[in-house]
Formats: C-alpha cells, sequence, structure tokens
C-alpha cells in the first residue's frame, strides 16, 4: 500500500507506521490518538503498580503481567501533560517493542481505549513538519476524519532508544526478584 509522502519525499523516507491498516483509538484527557495495531499484545485493567524510586515522572512503574516484569509509562506525562488520573476507564496498553535488546514489553497508561478503526491509504496525511525544534519523530502521520486529524503514534519512537535501554536496565533486575518469589 502506498503511503501519502510530502512532495518530493521517496515512501522510503515516510514513517513505516503510516500505512492503511487497523489502528487502535485511544484518548489521553480531550484528545484522541491512535497506533497500529500489529504492536499491541493486550490491553489490561489498570493493575497495582510497584513504584520504582527515581524513576522519570512519566514511569508510573512496573507490574507482575503473568510472571514479566513489565515497565508501565504514562503517555500523558511522557507528553508533558501531568500524571494520568486513574479512574474507571482507564487502562494499560500492552506493547512488544523493537529494542537493540530485542524485543521488550510495554505498557501504556492511557485514559481510554475508544475503537479499533479500519484505516485506508487515503485518509493518511504525513508527519507534519512541526519546525522550530519541537520534536515529532514519535508522530507516524495523521488520520483525516472529517475537518479533525488524529495524531497516529509511532509507539517505539514515544521513547528514545537510550529510554527503552533503560527500562531493559531497570527490567532484568526486577525479573530476577520475581523469580525468586
Amino acid at each position: 500500500m502506498s503511503v501519502n509522502a510530502a512532495p518530493g519525499a521517496s515512501p522510503a523516507a515516510a514513517p513505516s507506521e503510516a500505512r492503511a491498516g487497523q489502528y487502535l483509538m485511544f484518548t489521553l484527557g480531550e484528545e484522541t490518538f491512535a497506533c497500529r495495531i500489529n504492536s499491541i499484545r493486550e490491553i489490561i485493567e489498570c493493575p497495582v503498580m510497584t513504584a520504582i524510586p527515581l524513576a522519570p515522572d512519566f514511569l508510573r512503574g512496573v507490574i507482575n503481567l503473568r510472571g514479566s516484569v513489565v515497565p508501565v509509562i504514562d503517555l500523558s506525562a511522557r507528553f508533558g501533560r501531568g500524571q494520568t488520573r486513574i479512574g474507571e476507564r482507564t487502562c494499560i496498553v500492552i506493547l512488544e517493542i523493537e529494542s537493540a535488546e530485542g524485543a521488550q514489553l510495554l505498557g501504556v497508561i492511557v485514559d481510554g481505549v475508544t475503537a479499533v478503526l479500519e484505516v485506508e491509504a487515503a485518509d493518511i496525511e504525513p508527519r507534519p513538519n512541526l519546525g522550530g525544534g519541537i520534536r515529532s519523530e514519535f508522530i507516524a502521520g495523521m488520520i483525516r476524519q472529517g475537518e479533525l486529524f488524529v495524531l497516529m503514534l509511532d509507539m517505539a519512537r514515544v521513547l528514545s532508544s537510550e529510554e527503552l535501554q533503560s527500562l531493559v536496565a531497570l527490567e532484568q533486575p526486577q525479573q530476577e526478584r520475581f523469580a525468586a518469589v
């Protein structure tokens, strides 16, 4: 399937996630975001998390998911909007993210999941050039819905490679601790 690319841009330059297919729609506050379902393992209710001292604000802690230690990030805090208030619809989207160390499970707190949407290539706009040093590498593109746009997130890029590596390092001692219990 082709991706709508900016004039003069080659399709190879377009983000790999900005293509037709199924997308999970979820909310953070009043805004709706989307991510491809291919990296989603499951969606769970928000369990009790084990806090990690001196961790960045966006790392809410870790959970034990059937014997695996899964770091949980607060996507709202990651985007500089403050921590998500855990409510009735709050859930954790469990993703499988490729890192330098291989596949890693990562939980992402969202305010709620709204739908799985089949998106056609004609409804996808390329990642905007925001200029002025504004970070946008985690945006895979935009889904056009009438007059509005829904940002498509490249979940593997929401965290930098250094941040992902630190989560992997954090996960290993926790795995050993859970195995000893």
